[in-house]
């Protein structure tokens, strides 16, 4: 059985001026000796020896004349000797860094396959660091924080005290991963207006079914969609975001699973590109209570649910007594009927138990 071994990474580094000492013990000279032939300061040769001093490229050229080898050597003994430090530097800053990893969903990302799975024990840590850094794309924790956990959003809490930041930030960035590799056209607000108005007829079909193509149609206007899976106390159903001014991002979680949240979610995310300025960010969960609304949530809500059902038919809904009417009401209205019953339901005309077989949990390709 081969056994894997870790690369051997001392905690330091032995500096060129080891290599001269050597040179000099060899051939029994001072430092005094090799500072006339070099014609630098025996100072300078100390700072050498000590690595204080770096060797440039004439010092390169003085030792080869000198001490032999090449001045390729030197320089590259060098580089190995500066390259020695960062990386010892960089090692301690990784350590420092650890505390970091509370904040952050680690298993999570581990099971996601976002980040090599390990024991989280202190000798791991520094690395898993370093690769939650390169996942979020930012120099230190503290840009980390101030890029994502600084964001301005507009988010509707129901269970605020749940809602991490860490769990946040990381839904956000694996949208944001998968929006970066797709590339689309530019926005065009008429496109997309048309765009959704056909995705709303597609809430009759199979999930298999409508996901491709409402994907290609928000495509089409400069819209990128993506659906990734609900990180563990992120809480989040929904944003709307604008990635540069030319292209758009709704990023579902599928966070509730019934096809009456998934379409009403997707609408209001839907309004904020529509209605709202590129400047902010809106981060929504389902089912938040009114007072936590800002008022744009509040415009979104309202686009979305008269998008779905349109005012003229909502004195209609009093009379909807069975599944039977709700489901030729439905027919009539030309969407699915558990958008519906979610209707019903939330208006409070229907009790949250009655009619639910009407709905559809929805299953899409790598979402649990």
């Amino acid at each position: 059985m081969t056994k894997t071994t870790r690369p051997f990474t001392p905690d330091w580094v032995s500096p060129p001026g080891d290599t001269i000492a050597d040179f000099l013990e060899e051939r029994d000279w001072t430092q005094v000796q090799l500072a006339e032939r070099l014609g630098y300061t025996t100072k300078h040769i100390s700072l050498l020896i000590n690595g204080k001093a770096p060797i440039n490229e004439e010092t390169a050229l003085k030792l080869e004349r000198v001490l032999g080898s090449t001045t390729a050597f030197w320089l590259n003994r060098e580089a190995q000797y500066r390259a020695g430090l960062v990386r010892i530097e960089e090692e301690n800053r990784l350590k420092e860094w650890t505390p970091w990893l509370d904040q952050l969903p680690v298993k999570e990302l581990m099971n996601q396959g976002v980040i090599p799975k390990c024991r989280l024990i202190d000798k791991n840590k520094p690395g898993l660091v370093k690769n939650l850094l390169q996942f979020f794309g930012v120099a230190s924790p503290e840009d980390w924080q101030n890029y994502y956990a600084g964001m301005e959003v507009a988010f509707r809490r129901t269970r605020e005290e749940q809602s991490d930041v860490g769990a946040i930030s990381t839904w956000l960035r694996l949208g944001e991963i998968r929006a970066e590799q797709l590339e689309c056209p530019k926005y065009s607000k008429s496109k997309f207006e048309k765009a959704v108005r056909q995705i709303r007829t597609l809430t009759v079909l199979p999930s298999e079914e409508f996901e491709p193509q409402m994907q290609k149609l928000c495509w089409e206007a400069g819209v990128v969609l993506v659906l990734i899976p609900s990180i563990k106390k992120a809480h989040v159903s929904g944003v709307a975001r604008w990635l540069n001014p030319h292209k758009a991002l709704i990023q579902l979680s599928l966070y509730g699973k019934t096809n009456d949240r998934f379409w009403f979610n997707f609408f209001h995310e839907a309004a904020h590109i529509l209605l709202h300025d590129k400047e902010n960010i809106f981060l929504d969960e389902w089912n938040s209570g009114e007072s936590l609304k800002s008022e744009q949530e509040r415009q979104a809500d309202k686009w979305s649910r008269e998008f779905l059902l349109p005012p003229e038919y909502e004195g209609k809904l009093t009379e909807l007594k069975s599944e039977t009417d709700v489901i030729h009401f439905a027919e009539r209205i030309s969407i699915h009927p558990g958008i519906v019953v979610g209707r019903l339901q939330h208006d409070h005309l229907i009790d949250q138990s009655w009619m639910n077989g009407l709905k559809v949990n929805l299953h899409f390709q790598g979402i649990e």
